[in-house]
């Protein structure tokens, strides 16, 4: 069975990059065309060194992210069709939708990218907050809702009520687990949002995220939901190919918000939430960057901590090229996903002896 998982799992993610870059064209052409361009905040008062700075980014075509989910769903609702209608032509083995794992996540993909995708389309239009798409609030609101929703699911339907404590085991706590679950969904998904602001940096952090998970979902025996991260892993490697500086299109909300909610639903999924903050360490500390940074305004009469936040924008403002900070932050992110890898199969000796 684990040799038919691997094949499934490599094969699925390097059709998921075939099937991307054949794609890509389409979409570029479609983006181009429409004009869907990326509008830059333009406030001298507000954010005078995130404008100056990106300034020249203004009109690159976003929602690329619609490759990467797209490219998910495609897969994975095409191929349960096709082993459902012709067993003979994939093996019922190869069909990767299963409700213990796989329907959640991609469920949660699909609904926050189209949210994403109206935010997007409203940024395009210079509608909503300031012209800048949905309003803060509107959004945390609305990924709140599609939290509650995914957590009821998690706890009613899939009947999940523990959490992994490491070197310890599970732990009962009944229908805590449905705050724990928004909390993660909301907080990943907006920190995937934050760190998405230079060429290649929140798909490079995501591909070793969702990577890592396909290990630790595989080492689970969870075959289904490694394939399902393997197939976001190769979509987003093709991604990465034309998003790379100079960004050929951007991932715009659709692509962020939606990947960061899927990870936290990853996370809970594979009951590794104590990992998340290893494996999604540029995430966390982008995210901290802001919070800090509003702290230091709020309780210090405007004085700031970092030059231009979340952090990869003070690297930026202190004169490091664009590519040198995205690639240093890959780097770190791969560093963390093996460390929490490491944890893992550490903690899984420990328990399991």
């Amino acid at each position: 069975m684990e040799s038919i998982a691997v094949v499934k799992i490599l094969f699925f993610s390097s059709l998921a990059f075939v099937v991307a870059v054949l794609c890509t064209p389409i979409l570029t052409h479609f983006l181009y065309t429409h004009k869907v361009g990326k509008s830059i905040r333009n406030d001298a008062t507000k954010t005078p060194i995130f404008s100056k700075l990106h300034e020249h980014k203004a009109g690159t075509p976003t929602m690329g992210g619609v490759l990467i989910w797209g490219t998910t769903f495609l897969l994975c609702v095409g191929v349960a069709c096709i082993t459902l209608i012709a067993p003979n032509f994939f093996p019922v083995e190869f069909n990767f939708l299963s409700r213990s794992e796989t329907l959640l996540p991609l469920g949660v993909l699909v609904a926050s990218a189209l949210v994403g995708l109206v935010d997007d389309l409203f940024n395009l239009k210079k509608r909503g907050a300031s012209g800048g798409g949905l309003h803060v609030r509107h959004r945390l609101l609305i990924f709140t809702a599609i939290a509650i929703v995914a957590a009821y699911w998690f706890y009613v339907k899939l009947d999940w009520t523990v959490i992994y404590i490491p070197f310890t085991g599970n732990v009962e706590i009944g229908w805590w687990t449905i705050p724990i679950f928004i909390f993660i969904i909301v907080a990943t998904s907006f920190s995937v949002n934050e760190t998405d602001g230079l060429d290649g940096l929140a798909g490079g952090v995501l591909l070793t995220s969702f990577s890592t998970y396909a290990a630790i979902a595989f080492l689970q025996e969870h075959y289904d939901l490694a394939t399902f991260c393997a197939v976001i892993a190769g979509a987003l490697l093709a991604f990465l190919w034309f998003n790379i500086h100079p960004a050929r299109f951007y991932m715009g909300d659709t692509g962020s918000m939606s990947l960061g909610v899927t990870l936290g639903v990853v996370a809970m999924l594979t009951n590794t939430v104590w990992l998340l903050p290893f494996i999604g360490f540029i995430l966390v500390i982008e995210s901290a960057s802001v919070i800090v940074q509003l702290l230091s305004k709020v309780l210090r009469n405007g004085k700031k901590i970092f030059l231009s936040s979340p952090l990869h924008h003070h690297f930026e403002a202190i004169g490091w090229p664009e590519p040198k900070i995205v690639m240093r932050f890959w780097i770190v992110s791969a560093v963390m996903g093996v460390i929490g890898l490491v944890f893992f199969l550490i903690d899984r000796s420990v328990v399991l002896r």
